[in-house]
Order: C-alpha cells, then sequence, then structure tokens
C-alpha cells in the first residue's frame, strides 16, 4: 500500500490564482463545494471535519453531509479545538448539533496547559509547562519571556491552545485530511491557498492535507447559503429564503434551539472566537450588517490577527 500522499489523486494547484470572483453565482460556489468535498472524502483514507460551531465550519458540515448522503460515504468525525475561552452558547450549539446530526465529536485540547491555568489572562510560567509545551514555546516560536498571558488571541497562547491541540490530534487519530472552512477573501494570509493544500512536513506537523471547500465564498454567500439552503434543508417547516429580521424574526414558531445557526450572530456578532477578545460589530444581526465595507474579523484581537500569516505557517488553519 502506498504512503501517504502517493495514494492520492488530487491537485495542489486547484484554486491557483483564483479569487471568488471567479465563482459569481451562488450556485457556483456550491458546484465547486460539493466537487471538493466529494473528493475530499473519497481520496483521503482517515479524513476530518474542522468544527468550530461559526458559520463557516457549519456549512462545510452541511456540504459533508449532503455529500455523504447522495454517494453513500461516511460522515467523517468532526474536530472541536478546545481552547478553553469559548462563548459558553458556542459550547451549548455544538453539544446540541452534534447530538442531532449524530456526529463522532473530538475535542482536541491542550490539557497540560489548561490544567495550569484556568482565568483568562493570568500569567503561566514557562517552567510549568511539559517538555514538549516547552519546546515549542522555545525552540518554536522562540519565545524569551519568562510568562506568559492565558489568553487565545496571542502569539503564543494561539500557538499551544489551538495549533499543538490539533496536531496532536491529527497524529493520534491518524487524521490524513482535515477538511476545513476557511475562505479566501476572510484573511488575508488565507488568500493564496488553493482547494487541496499539503502539510507535509513532518518537523512542523503530522503529515495531512487541508481540504477547503469553501474559499470561494465571500461573507455575504455564507449567509446566502444558509437561509437558500442550510437552515430549510436541516429544519422542518423553515421557508427556503426567509431572512430574519432580528432576532425574533423565526417562522413558524421555530424557536433557536431548532436552527443550526448560532444566537451570536443574531446578536450583531459576525466572528466567533475567544469570549474574551471577541466583540460584536452591532446591534444587527450578522448578515444584516454591511458586510462588503466593513472587516469580518474587526471585533476579534489585532494582535493575533497580524501575525496570522507566521502562526499558519506553524499550522495554524
Amino acid at each position: 500500500m502506498p504512503e501517504f500522499p502517493d495514494y492520492l489523486d488530487v491537485s495542489y494547484e486547484d484554486g491557483d490564482g483564483e479569487s471568488p470572483d471567479d465563482y459569481p453565482a451562488l450556485e457556483d460556489k456550491m458546484e465547486k463545494a460539493i466537487e471538493v468535498t466529494r473528493k475530499g472524502l473519497e481520496e483521503y483514507e482517515s479524513p476530518a471535519v474542522m468544527w468550530t460551531g461559526g458559520k463557516d465550519s457549519t456549512l462545510t458540515l452541511y456540504f459533508v453531509a449532503q455529500v455523504a448522503e447522495k454517494h453513500d460515504l461516511e460522515v467523517p468525525p468532526a474536530v472541536f479545538i478546545d481552547h478553553y475561552q469559548h462563548f459558553d452558547e458556542l459550547l451549548d450549539f455544538v453539544d446540541h448539533w452534534a447530538d442531532e446530526w449524530d456526529l463522532d465529536v473530538i475535542f482536541a485540547r491542550n490539557e497540560n496547559v489548561g490544567q495550569i491555568a484556568d482565568t483568562p489572562g493570568e500569567e503561566v510560567a514557562v517552567s510549568d509547562l511539559n517538555e514538549q509545551n516547552q519546546h515549542h514555546v522555545r525552540d518554536i516560536l522562540e519565545y524569551e519571556e519568562d510568562t506568559f498571558p492565558f489568553l487565545l488571541d496571542t502569539y503564543v497562547g494561539n500557538h499551544l491552545l489551538k495549533t499543538v491541540a490539533l496536531n496532536e490530534t491529527l497524529e493520534a487519530e491518524g487524521i490524513d485530511g482535515i477538511i476545513s472552512g476557511i475562505r479566501w477573501d476572510e484573511q488575508e494570509a488565507r488568500a493564496d491557498e488553493t482547494f487541496f493544500s499539503p502539510r507535509h512536513d513532518p518537523e512542523i506537523y503530522p503529515p495531512h492535507d487541508r481540504v477547503q471547500p469553501i474559499l470561494q465564498f465571500e461573507e455575504r454567500a455564507v449567509w446566502d447559503a444558509f437561509w437558500n439552503f442550510v437552515v430549510p434543508d436541516t429544519v422542518e417547516d423553515y421557508p427556503m429564503g426567509h431572512v430574519p429580521q432580528d432576532y425574533d424574526d423565526l417562522p413558524n414558531g421555530l424557536n433557536h434551539d431548532a436552527l443550526p445557526v448560532s444566537p451570536k450572530y443574531f446578536e450583531g456578532f459576525r466572528s466567533l472566537g475567544s469570549e474574551v477578545s471577541t466583540d460584536k460589530a452591532n446591534n444587527e444581526p450578522a448578515w444584516l450588517q454591511n458586510l462588503e465595507e466593513t472587516t469580518e474579523r474587526a471585533g476579534r484581537a489585532q494582535d493575533k490577527e497580524d501575525l496570522m500569516g507566521r502562526l499558519r505557517d506553524l499550522g495554524y488553519m
């Protein structure tokens, strides 16, 4: 049996040089997402889906479920990175829909850091970390301070709580293809990604590929897909194309527990990161805001956003 990646038949150039403009209609974007998803499910021996409970990863999960059902393929497990600083509502959302959709969810955690610190912002002594985490801090990140803050949206915090946790899970579970919901327009560091993106350097991460079916979706198109396909297809009695105008505008007596859309988006959040460092954009539901002329991740702590390129070199999504 050939070793990874020799058994794959994927093109790492697929999507190179493209942008959302190359997929002008929602139907074009969805057709490409279905094509990439199907190939991802068929080509990889042990795929998994990155699921954060946010809109992009839930849309990706929708494509996975639809393609798996149509082509008699298995729905792979979902990997949820628990960085210990989530909104409570997001954790409730993940638990609810994992049960509703009968998902196998693998929780990726850096338990060593989580056992040492429990209050966001508290200082963590590097010397208290285990040998592996100290290696990441000193040798990989080249961080020289004695302590670092227990915060997700910092260089050290993000790497230990998300990237290290993910890489440990990829290795432990033998995952060779991680289906991820990143988009070209979401962050400058992601603008050059391709639909099948290799991560083969064993000195940085367990060798695997990133399968990225929704690169071509803009933020507006994500919400269009939700109200025209995701929600009507998964919620009985939800009329196709109904776009809620406020928190209480749900049709046919439905409540928020019935919708695979986090209530935080109804409250005005456009991006769901750390509870302690993410603010809502304004009081309108996310899809009613000025998506084209404002920044989607403006509510996130910018020190991490400014380091995104370097973090991605280390394995960040």
